[in-house]
């Protein structure tokens, strides 16, 4: 199985029946959650009942992105006592925040942690990073495995890096926050939808995340269409999305 499934879609904080941040990556078995905020761990149970991953990637330490991590490291402790530690690639700064939330376990010994600005490579999949405007130290991802090329934003402001980790890849995921015109503020730390699809150019389908709560989603959608040619979803809970 080839395919990305979105275990959260809002920004900030869910939306009743939604979850933030979170995506499920697989690729011929081998499994990576892409950040875990708010109510995405319950979503990623459904598919690995006892949490049963090969990697996580954590993109920054805002809460709508690593909270459900914490969870995670308990499904782990309880349900897999003997089980290796998982992988987590994250900027150095989640873990204090994973300490904060819970100190024991102490999550360094649930997972085995790496510094996620010098990851190259997870399991089948050479990996990309390039440091993005946000409010705290935010990766963008680039995963690429034969036939497969994945990258995801985590959280950024207009940033011409951003094109050159849409270029050539199947699938962006990128966060589109806000809708209407850009702000104008300097400096930026998120998008809007119509940037989100200018950025997008040269991957070949667009997939937009991290809605404001309470935005019509539609509207998101139209807007990056008018800057973007290929195919442009709005994500979902559940939804699944073959590579």
């Amino acid at each position: 199985m080839r395919a990305l499934t979105v275990l959260g879609s809002c920004g900030a904080w869910p939306e009743a029946g939604r979850a933030c941040a979170g995506f499920l990556l697989e690729y011929d078995g081998f499994r990576v959650v892409l950040d875990l905020g708010y109510g995405a761990l319950p979503r990623l149970l459904e598919h690995r009942p006892k949490g049963e991953v090969d990697a996580v990637v954590v993109t920054h330490q805002h809460p709508d992105h690593c909270v459900d991590v914490s969870g995670l490291a308990r499904v782990r402790y309880y349900e897999a006592p003997d089980a290796p530690p998982v992988p987590l690639h994250c900027p150095p700064d989640v873990i204090d925040v994973l300490r904060a939330l819970e100190p024991d376990p102490d999550p360094a010994t649930v997972f085995d942690v790496h510094d996620l600005a010098v990851t190259a490579q997870l399991g089948p999949f050479a990996v990309e990073t390039v440091e993005l405007p946000h409010y705290k130290t935010n990766f963008g991802v680039r995963l690429t495995a034969p036939e497969v090329s994945v990258a995801y934003t985590g959280d950024s402001g207009p940033s011409p890096d951003l094109r050159k980790l849409a270029e050539g890849t199947d699938l962006l995921i990128s966060d589109a926050t806000h809708q209407g015109p850009s702000p104008d503020t300097t400096p930026r730390y998120l998008m809007t939808a119509t940037e989100a699809g200018r950025h997008a150019r040269g991957a070949k389908r667009l997939l937009l995340t991290h809605f404001w709560p309470g935005s019509d989603r539609s509207i998101s959608v139209a807007e990056a269409q008018q800057e973007f040619d290929g195919e442009v979803i709005a994500a979902e809970e559940g939804l699944t999305i073959a590579l």
